[in-house]
């Protein structure tokens, strides 16, 4: 089931639960309640509007995927500047 311990949480007078460190790094949750009374919180981590485009390119997202692999094996190049790439009208 789940690696971490059971825990029993009680809701104070207008129904809400701190969960507490079991919310770390999560921005929101979907909430459903299934047939048999149980409360499912799914956790989302939320992406800002302008970097939504790479979740919506699967090609762009394992660039950087593999991109972040491969500076996390040691496997970059140390470059001195970017200014001959630069564009002055952009």
């Amino acid at each position: 089931m789940t690696d971490t311990p059971t825990i029993t949480v009680r809701p104070d007078a207008k129904g809400r639960i701190a969960l507490g460190a079991l919310a770390k790094g999560v921005s929101s949750f979907r909430v459903h309640q299934e047939k048999d009374g149980r409360v499912v919180l799914e956790p989302f981590t939320e992406v800002p509007a302008q970097e939504a485009w790479l979740y919506k390119k699967p090609e762009a997202l394992a660039m950087v995927e593999q991109g972040l692999r491969e500076s996390a094996e040691g496997k970059t190049i140390r470059m001195d500047s970017f200014a001959k790439y630069a564009n002055e009208d952009e």
